[in-house]
């Protein structure tokens, strides 16, 4: 279980963590979004322990990340948003070398490895690591942060500038270790991506918390469902005015914000001789979310 409370980083007068309180459950993918500027790479560099926060408190598993931080980097594994490799090392040697950073055996190495590129689709031939595509040296950057096999995942960016095949694969991925019980927190730009795979969502503005919960909380809390119906009608001017509604390619489409509405507007359309073609609901999506919390 991760347990921060009132997390804050300042940095020579400017606040760019202020207040920043969640708890999150292990075995769940837990997402930060914001805008540019919003704090969320400060809050991971905190939480996987590369900086200090100014004050608050931070324990992941129990741990007080503050008081023990090498205790707390044995469990993690952190992927920062620029894969910085060493390019002119293979593969194979580049995880050996970290391998043995963690204290890891040769067999063990060879094994976690193996196994690693296996699942992660990673076939280098014999490439260093500089003759890779982007989306390969993601995945060999994600097969380091597994390597030593931790139960909480930090990553920034997973997936930006990857190709849609790639980014799928490694969305996919992450899925995956969530079903072996890792508890991944990420922050991503691609918001549709967040809506997908997270459990928890954590929206950040200037360094403050505005919202966290699951997707199904934040709806509610941003708006309800609303919904579009799309009709036909021979003379339109038998609605005489009773609902709004604008046209596109022969269809009618009204939008209702409530049950009643559109019961309303339905009722309005088949009183004046229209036809209900179909009726859509719609729920408010995270990036409708950061425009109304603006930046």
């Amino acid at each position: 279980m991760i347990r921060a409370r009132e997390l804050r980083k300042e940095y020579h007068g400017f606040v760019a963590l202020d207040g920043v309180s969640f708890d999150l459950e292990e075995g769940q993918i837990f997402g930060v979004i914001g805008h540019n500027g919003a704090g969320k790479t400060t809050l991971l560099k905190i939480l996987s322990g590369l900086i200090t926060p100014s004050s608050g408190e931070l324990s992941l598993n129990g741990i007080d990340v503050l008081r023990d931080p090498v205790k707390m980097k044995v469990m993690l594994g952190y992927l920062p948003e620029e894969s910085r490799l060493y390019e002119t090392m293979t593969v194979p040697a580049y995880l050996s070398f970290f391998g043995e950073l963690y204290g890891l055996s040769g067999e063990e190495i060879t094994v976690r490895a193996n196994r690693l590129l296996t699942s992660l689709s990673l076939e280098a031939n014999g490439k260093k690591i500089g003759e890779l595509s982007k989306g390969m040296k993601r995945k060999v950057a994600i097969a380091r942060s597994l390597l030593h096999n931790p139960s909480i995942l930090i990553y920034d960016e997973a997936t930006s500038g990857l190709d849609p095949m790639t980014s799928r694969a490694i969305v996919e991925y992450l899925r995956d270790l969530r079903r072996k019980g890792k508890t991944v927190i990420l922050s991503a730009h691609n918001l549709y991506q967040v809506e997908e795979i997270c459990d928890r969502i954590l929206i950040l503005r200037r360094g403050k918390e505005v919202a966290f919960g699951t997707m199904h909380e934040l709806r509610d809390l941003f708006g309800s469902i609303s919904y579009t119906i799309i009709f036909t009608i021979g003379d339109v001017a038998r609605l005489n005015g009773t609902i709004p509604f604008t046209r596109d390619n022969g269809f009618c489409i009204s939008t209702a914000a409530s049950i009643l509405e559109m019961n309303q507007v339905t009722g309005a359309v088949v009183e004046a001789g229209g036809l209900i073609e179909r009726i859509e609901s719609h729920y408010p999506t995270l990036e409708e979310m950061l425009v109304k919390i603006g930046k």
